[in-house]
């Protein structure tokens, strides 16, 4: 069966990307953005420890601390999207991050809309640069003890202006992926170059 695109009301700012290469939208190590969905509930957390794993089947890695309403919602639904977020979009990125999902409709409150995915429930949240949709691999070992979550990517996809052909190429500062350190402060991912 064919995966169809999600809406996002503008398909031109979406591309799919092959499963089996969505490593190469994490592979820079950027902040994501992990949105979760399950009985008429959704969140949105911020997180920095989220990895690729896996070619075959294409497998992430994210940790997701055992006190948020986003892990609630994923080991309820079994699934998530990671989203890569923009630096325009850096201030939201701290709400998310700082807000607990319990106390404040994070979507609502800080201006962000998602649109369905193509094979899960968890939204794609508008505006950031990448998007892989995840399935969880049960291990519960590790999600119990070291709030580790594996997943598999079902599907990802990518805006074209600023990720094609596997490469990302930044068309202006804003758009530029980010990297977190600490305190409120983030890295705008550099320039590529070749060696």
């Amino acid at each position: 069966m064919p995966i169809r695109p999600p809406y996002n009301g503008c398909m031109e700012k979406r591309i799919p990307v092959a499963p089996g290469k969505a490593y190469l939208l994490l592979n820079h190590g950027p902040v994501t953005l992990v949105s979760s969905a399950h009985g008429g509930h959704r969140n949105v957390m911020a997180a920095s420890w989220a990895m690729p794993l896996d070619f075959v089947p294409p497998k992430v890695a994210v940790v997701i601390d055992r006190n948020t309403l986003t892990r609630e919602l994923v080991e309820a639904s079994g699934e998530f999207v990671l989203n890569i977020p923009t630096r325009r979009m850096a201030r939201q990125v701290v709400q998310c991050g700082t807000h607990g999902g319990r106390d404040v409709d994070k979507f609502a409150a800080f201006g962000l809309s998602g649109s369905p995915g193509s094979s899960v429930g968890a939204p794609l949240v508008e505006g950031c640069a990448g998007w892989l949709e995840c399935r969880v691999i049960a291990e519960p070992a590790i999600q119990g003890r070291y709030d580790l979550f594996l997943g598999e990517v079902l599907a990802a996809w990518a805006d074209p202006r600023c990720f094609s052909d596997g490469r990302w190429h930044f068309a202006d500062a804003d758009g530029r992926t980010i990297h977190y350190s600490a305190g409120g402060q983030f890295f705008a991912t550099g320039d590529a170059f070749e060696a």
